[in-house]
């Protein structure tokens, strides 16, 4: 699942941020990474320089990596940013995509950079955005995938995230923590527009213990060698609970399809996901998604 992975740079020390997991990942998995760089029409005269940028980059990544089997090459493209780096991972079979919450144009809070931020909504593969910062951590101390949290709502297409993890936790040691939100009440369109309806005490009860149940079974399937596995159900937002409980169990990593469903159970929607994306702190170092299936 991670054969082949595409890197995007611009040149930038937020863009470089992507290193740390890039090694963690490609030693383990003996990976082709590809490091691509996008010239922008604007900047076609300026070619020469990104295949210096990048080439000195592999070099760097290559002395990295040394002992591993992995590899590195590398590829400059012409055109938009995310239409050539979306185009070019469907193109040539990559398996993931490990891309800077934010490139050369800066960081700016509670948002995404525009690239970032046009991959996430679009991309058809698994997709890891590094939360880049002003001051980052030394290498040595960033282990992004220690403590995973992974939010499910039980449909089919927040499960597709499920496979992912367990590769992950075949090769990395691993602490995975399950989460089930109930939400309270659920929004409604009437005759007089969209009304929200909270749920009865007896409704949230049953959805807690339903939920519970869920998590319980998906804990018993995954069975990497080297993982832990703890759950937890909660009663709230979804998103804002998301947010929570990975900052309170110091999670660097939020693992979710990008789209779930809504109802009592909490969906881990397409709204949800881009809030957690956009709204979470400077404290998580990034996620990884996929948009699962049907």
């Amino acid at each position: 699942m991670y054969e082949r992975i595409l890197v995007p740079l611009d040149g930038s020390k937020f863009a470089e941020q992507v290193f740390p997991p890039v090694v963690e990942l490609a030693r383990v998995f003996g990976s082709e990474v590809v490091l691509v760089e996008v010239c922008e029409p604007e900047e076609s005269e300026f070619g020469q320089a990104c295949r210096l940028y990048i080439n000195n980059e592999a070099e760097q990544l290559k002395k990295s990596l040394q002992g591993s089997a992995a590899n590195v090459r590398t590829t400059v493209l012409e055109g938009k940013a995310a239409e050539q780096i979306l185009s070019y991972a469907e193109k040539s079979d990559i398996s993931l995509i490990i891309i800077s919450s934010h490139g050369r144009s800066g960081i700016a809070p509670w948002s995404l950079g525009g690239t970032a931020s046009k991959v996430l909504h679009r991309v058809g593969v698994p997709l890891i955005i590094v939360r880049a910062k002003e001051a980052p951590e030394e290498s040595t101390k960033v282990a992004l995938f220690r403590r995973i949290l992974v939010p499910l709502d039980g449909s089919e297409r927040s499960a597709a995230i499920l496979p992912y993890i367990t590769e992950l936790t075949n090769k990395l040691e691993s602490e995975v923590v399950l989460l089930r939100v109930v939400e309270m009440g659920k929004h409604v369109h009437t005759i007089g527009g969209l009304n929200y309806i909270p749920y009865k005490d007896q409704d949230i009860d049953k959805a807690k213990t339903s939920a519970q149940s869920y998590l319980d079974s998906v804990n018993s399937k995954l069975t990497g060698a080297k993982v832990t596995v703890k759950s937890e159900v909660r009663v709230g937002d979804a998103a804002r609970e998301i947010i929570r409980l990975a900052a309170e169990t110091g999670c660097s990593l939020i693992a979710m399809s990008s789209h779930g469903y809504s109802g009592i159970e909490a969906g881990i929607n397409g709204k949800v996901s881009k809030g957690i994306t956009e709204g979470s702190s400077d404290d998580y170092i990034g996620r990884v998604t996929t948009h699962g299936s049907g």
